[in-house]
């Protein structure tokens, strides 16, 4: 216990320690992303690979806008109803012979892990793709205490064996090459292996399965858990996940509170929706269903079946009309690969776990922290493209705006800023003094424009400027314009008029003045202008 406890306290200090080593703000570390050519050209070809194939994969299955509907309604439900399916998928699940922890913090979710590693002297773990267990930093928790932790996705294997975070929820290696990948496994294996990804993989391979059975515990995510049975589910394409949970003689599942959907049914639309929107597939190559461990007569499974459920700042969403949809995410990605901005930054700019436009949100949310609202919160165009992508319609880009404001009504907005805005609110008031403000403006301008542009970077234009120059004011602005293009068309227009309607408008003046006066014309006699009106094709109902 105390061992354990200490453990995750050490855990937690070297995260912040790490922290501080970093650049202090998103904005600096996207400095160091944007002077990187090769990860900026990596995380575009790859993203725009990734938002190509979703594209394909929606538009042959067809309806998509209605599935993402259905996906929606689905967890709205769920996540309405979350104290329900929760209770109801633990008691389903120890009824299967699963044991069920409930952690409320990152910290006792390590500490129950550990407590676990220990009680089973494991001195091996292997580990299946987590998101979870990287929010937790469980690896360097279970390594403090003498356990070898070897992941065992592909991606997650690389990074792992370059000391680095995942730059992509579900391509953690997003941000490297065959060169790079050959270095780092050369050096694991002790000779020189040539760039060639089927010799790699197979090296890779060749490591693991022995890693798969010596391992003392199989550590894994979860997709979805399924209430009705008390079943997780993994979608996987390596077929890692299904070695992982089945040979090893025990198993530990890390799993955030959200992840429930009721039934079986559920998962059907949820199979559909998130591997066209991760990777552009129609399903992915392994989804493993498991419930509770192995059974007499089974062929293979864990002895022992752990399932941590996490809460870590998810419940302070509950409840919360701007950010209860937040618990919606079913981790696919999408949104990342649609993002703008994370396609230049790449994922280690953004600073956490979790990258993105979700990543901009879920950090600060899940932290609860105010400060760092002025930082993530700000790293987004606000274009909305991550919503049109997220196949459960998460409103991120409305977030990022509310996350804005609370960081501004709670003090934490920069001051400058706040001045200037309370000068625009004052001028935008009245239209006296914003013709007068442009007025100077125009005369103020001359001091940095240079052909037509201004290029100079100082004050607000330093970050614009940098990539780009800003317009000059027009030297007499459209408003000012308007007047004498006005009078112009409307001239222009009398001369084009044909004689046929100038005669047609002339009537129709004389038919209103009749109306008006309550008379009748003659019979027998024509308006004028109806002879030549006729005499040109046309004719005229008064």
């Amino acid at each position: 216990m105390s061992q354990g406890s200490t453990t995750a306290s050490q855990t937690q200090t070297q995260a912040q320690t790490q922290a501080q080593t970093r650049p202090a703000t998103v904005k600096k570390r996207a400095e160091l992303a944007l002077n990187n050519d090769f990860l900026r050209k990596a995380v575009r070809f790859t993203t725009e690979r990734l938002r190509n194939g979703k594209k394909k994969a929606s538009e042959d299955h067809g309806h998509w806008e209605e599935w993402r509907e259905r996906g929606r309604q689905i967890r709205l439900h769920t996540i309405a109803y979350l104290d329900y399916y929760l209770n109801r998928f633990a008691e389903q699940a120890r009824a299967n012979g699963a044991h069920i922890h409930f952690a409320a913090t990152g910290e006792e979710a390590v500490r129950i892990a550990l407590e676990i590693a220990e009680r089973k002297h494991a001195g091996s773990v292997v580990k299946s793709k987590s998101m979870v267990s990287e929010e937790l930093h469980i690896n360097k928790a279970l390594e403090n205490i003498g356990v070898e932790t070897v992941e065992t996705d592909l991606g997650e294997y690389i990074i792992q064996l370059a000391g680095e975070a995942p730059s992509h929820i579900i391509i953690p290696a997003i941000h490297k090459n065959r060169y790079q990948i050959a270095e780092l496994l050369s050096r694991e294996a002790g000779e020189e292996l040539p760039p060639e990804t089927a010799v790699l993989a197979g090296f890779v391979r060749r490591k693991l399965r022995a890693k798969f059975l010596e391992a003392d515990i199989g550590m894994t995510g979860c997709n979805f858990a399924i209430a009705e049975t008390g079943s997780i589910v993994l979608f996987e394409n390596e077929g890692n996940a299904r070695m992982v949970s089945t040979v090893p003689k025990t198993q530990i599942t890390f799993m955030g509170m959200e992840r429930i959907i009721p039934s079986w049914t559920d998962l059907e639309v949820m199979a559909t929706l998130l591997p066209r929107s991760a990777t552009g597939q129609k399903l992915t190559v392994y989804m493993s269903g498991i419930t509770g461990p192995r059974r007499t007569g089974d062929g293979d499974g864990p002895e022992e079946m752990h399932i941590i459920i996490l809460d870590n700042g998810r419940s302070e969403q509950l409840g919360d009309p701007e950010f209860q949809e937040l618990l919606n995410c079913i981790r696919c990605g999408a949104c990342l690969n649609a993002c703008p901005v994370y396609r230049h930054i790449g994922g280690h700019a953004y600073g956490g776990t979790y990258s993105g436009p979700i990543g901009a949100v879920l950090t600060p949310a899940l932290n609860r922290n105010v400060a760092e609202w002025d930082d993530i919160a700000s790293a987004s165009s606000l274009c909305g493209a991550c919503y049109e992508a997220c196949p459960v319609k998460i409103p991120l880009h409305d977030m990022l705006v509310y996350l804005r404001r609370r960081k501004v009504e709670r003090g934490y907005g920069n001051k400058l800023e706040n001045a200037g805005m309370k000068g625009f609110a004052a001028v935008m008031a009245s239209s006296k003094r914003f013709h007068q403000a442009l007025k100077l403006g125009r005369v103020a301008q001359k001091l940095v424009v240079r052909g037509g542009e201004i290029p100079a970077r100082i004050g607000p234009l330093t970050g614009w400027n940098s990539y780009r120059v800003a317009p000059s004011l027009a030297r007499q602005p459209f408003r000012e314009r308007w007047g004498g293009l006005e009078r112009e068309l409307n001239a222009a227009a009398q001369a084009a008029q044909p004689a046929a309607s100038r005669n047609a408008h002339e009537r129709l003046q004389d038919a209103l003045k009749q109306r008006l006066a309550g008379g009748q014309q003659p019979s027998g006699r024509q308006p004028a202008g109806q002879a030549s009106a006729q005499k040109e094709g046309h004719t005229y109902d008064g």
